[in-house]
């Protein structure tokens, strides 16, 4: 069950943004991944973001600096963006075992260079950004008000597949 992996996208615009601020310890005795939905994000402290806003509420793509995901090795960091229509976060780098549970999970952490992260940031201050991942052709294209930027990222053929099959589960289901 392959998921959408492009749309509006919001930019969280620091580093080390780890998983309690994703999705605090105090919820993580919810037994369901809907119970999570309402609180992504609330205790992440940016200045202008809200966790309850319209921006976050439209948002099905994250955009990050590096080390996105540190902290715990809790999979309901994944889960609270995948509740929430959220499938794809780019950084420039992320935790390990985040990255791993994003793909065990079927979504997408794409790692781009500083570079590439600073011009789609200064991109989504000009006004709406909306990414197109393609996955097969491994490239994201950024369409701002200004202009579109376009780039390739590399994942591996088991982590691909994983996502294409919509996950660990679903892929181990496939073949053993």
């Amino acid at each position: 069950m392959q998921k959408e992996f492009g749309g509006r996208a919001i930019v969280l615009d620091r580093s080390d943004i780890n998983t309690d601020e994703i999705i605090p310890a105090k919820y993580l005795t919810e037994v369901t991944k809907e119970a999570l939905k309402p609180y992504l994000l609330e205790d992440l402290k940016l200045e202008g973001f809200d966790p309850q806003g319209e921006t976050l509420a439209n948002a099905k793509v994250v955009i990050s600096r590096e080390n996105f995901g540190c902290g715990s090795s809790r999979e309901h960091a994944p889960w609270v963006f995948e509740v929430n229509g959220i499938h794809t976060v780019i950084a420039e780098s992320y935790a390990r075992i985040f990255r791993q549970n994003m793909f065990n999970c079927g979504m997408l952490a794409i790692e781009l260079p500083k570079a590439a992260i600073d011009a789609l940031i200064a991109q989504a201050k000009t006004g709406s950004l909306d990414i197109a991942v393609d996955l097969e052709g491994q490239k994201v294209t950024a369409q701002g008000k200004k202009e579109s930027l376009s780039y390739n990222f590399n994942i591996s053929s088991f982590d691909k597949a994983l996502v294409v099959a919509g996950g660990w589960v679903e892929f181990a289901d496939a073949r053993y």
